[in-house]
């Protein structure tokens, strides 16, 4: 009986793992040029080479507790920078950004990963 007990626990404690991880979402995600008030401005999908700084900015819920999540910015397969944010509740608003060069024009991808390192979104913009 005492086995079983603790196979039950065992398991019930390994769902509620599971489910906290598989409920983690993006809710939002945009590239933009400013946050403002905890929220995105001026945002797109085509920025010119002399913006000089661009913000990722995503709203993330299902948080059962405290946890991370990353911004992998991409020059196209190059990593430029990694951000790690704090998620601290559920719905959670967060951002980073990037410095980015006037020549370094061309496609460019943002990816929201969870602390595992799993990729939860995946943002495409160009910079012209």
């Amino acid at each position: 009986m005492k086995r079983v007990l603790i196979a039950i626990l065992a398991v019930s404690v390994g769902l509620a793992a599971f489910a906290a991880y598989q409920e983690l979402a993006v809710d939002e995600a945009v590239i933009c040029k400013a946050v403002v008030d905890r929220a995105p401005a001026d945002q797109g999908e085509m920025f010119p080479a002399d913006v000089g700084q661009l913000y990722c900015y995503c709203k993330i819920s299902g948080a059962a507790e405290a946890t991370t999540i990353t911004h992998v910015w991409k020059k196209g397969e190059t990593e430029m920078a990694a951000v790690e944010l704090d998620v601290g509740a559920t719905p959670w608003r967060t951002w980073s950004s990037k410095t980015i060069d006037p020549g370094w024009t061309g496609a460019w991808s943002v990816e929201i990963k969870d602390a595992q390192g799993n990729v939860l979104k995946t943002l495409n913009f160009t910079i012209e």
